[in-house]
């Protein structure tokens, strides 16, 4: 492990970046987090500043930023509504803090994720509990406006029980051409898709693709040559490759992997898939397992986008609901939800194996990282 840190630190360019990671937690009456809290990633050593609380606020799940303006978003509460709150970024690097622009209800629910189309014109929600996606208009200076549309899931797969009696949206997450959102549902067992109009804040419903029955597709990521797809289902435990076809606007199963073994996952009180990241290189697919509490790495096929397993590594916490990649594709961070924690992991460039750097920062009930603007470091 040493050898290869040194590798990447050797290869990693001159002079340090900060980056700045933002998380969104989760807030119960016994928890000890209070909202959003921020820590800044050396992107040449991999170390981590303590986390220190920004904003505030009821159950900031889900963040996101806007594309070009210095804004934060999150999908919390706020005068017990669920709602969607604007952040202005203000300072820099371990200075950086969050001034509240204002909030606008969801009206079906709290939402499981939050996103923000490529042009920064609009925002784009999906409730689980309120079995709907809902549309917000920004402004040019990326206030939300009131919500312009609510769309309504009908239906359950009803092959789980319990868990797939009615549709639960899990995800919205733009195509890479900004012409289309795609909804994963956990409920149904499927990812819808709609035509997006970002000038008019407007979702139009363009069909949906059958996911493998019971899987429960939860989060979406794209490969960076927009033509794949990898989707991970939280039920069942794997991962599908889905063929994207833009033109026709159409999504296509071509194969789904298991994330762990049937030997692993037996005995274990507690299993679901989370989420999944692609490496900026394409080279390489990651999952997370809750219960399992590790980190699934594959290869993807540069010919195809199929995968091959690697491996898996433990998390060094519990309930990891999220995780992400620095964008230089060197560093992984974990959350665990249920262990207050965030490890960082060095990503082998040659073979897109973890390892773990010794380092996990105490960060309270975390559940989302999100990567923020690189900020020159001394």
């Amino acid at each position: 492990m040493l050898a290869m840190l040194a590798s990447m630190t050797l290869n990693a360019p001159v002079g340090a970046e900060q980056l700045d990671v933002w998380l969104g937690t989760s807030t119960p009456p016994a928890g000890r987090s209070r909202g959003i809290y921020h820590a800044t990633l050396n992107d040449r050593t991999g170390a981590l500043s303590k986390a220190r609380l920004v904003a505030e606020v009821a159950e900031p799940g889900f963040l996101a930023l806007h594309p070009s303006l210095p804004v934060l978003y999150a999908a919390a509460t706020v005068d017990g509504a669920p709602s969607v709150v604007a952040y202005r970024i203000a300072g820099s690097g371990e200075q950086a803090n969050l001034q509240k622009i204002g909030a606008q209800p969801i009206g079906d629910g709290g939402a499981a994720h939050l996103s923000v189309d490529r042009t920064g014109k609009v925002l784009m929600t999906a409730q689980y509990g309120g079995g709907s996606v809902a549309v917000f208009p920004l402004s040019g200076d990326g206030a939300v406006g009131p919500r312009s549309q609510l769309i309504e899931h009908e239906g359950g797969s009803g092959v789980v029980a319990d868990r797939q009696d009615a549709p639960h949206p899990h995800m919205a997450r733009v195509s890479p051409d900004n012409r289309f959102l795609l909804v994963p549902d956990l409920g149904a067992d499927r990812v819808y898709i709609y035509q997006l109009d970002p000038n008019k804040a407007q979702l139009t419903p363009s069909g949906a693709v059958q996911t493998p029955p019971g899987g429960g597709p939860r989060h979406l990521a794209f490969h960076p040559n927009g033509k794949w797809a990898y989707l991970v289902n939280e039920l069942a435990m794997t991962l599908s490759l889905l063929d994207c076809d833009w033109d026709a606007g159409k999504l296509s199963v071509k194969q789904t992997a298991p994330t762990l073994s049937p030997e692993q996952i037996a005995g274990e009180r507690f299993n679901s898939g989370s989420d999944v990241c692609v490496h900026p290189s394409g080279k390489y697919v990651y999952s997370a397992n809750r219960g399992h509490d590790t980190i699934t790495a594959f290869k993807a096929d540069p010919s195809s986008g199929a995968l091959s397993l690697i491996g898996q590594v433990p998390v060094r916490g519990a309930h990891p609901r999220n995780f992400n990649l620095d964008p230089s594709g060197r560093w992984l961070l974990a959350a665990g939800r249920d262990s207050n924690t965030l490890a960082v992991f060095a990503i082998d460039p040659s073979t897109g194996a973890l390892q773990f750097t010794g380092t996990v920062a105490d960060v309270p009930g975390p559940i989302c990282v999100v990567f923020g603007a690189d900020r020159a470091a001394p």
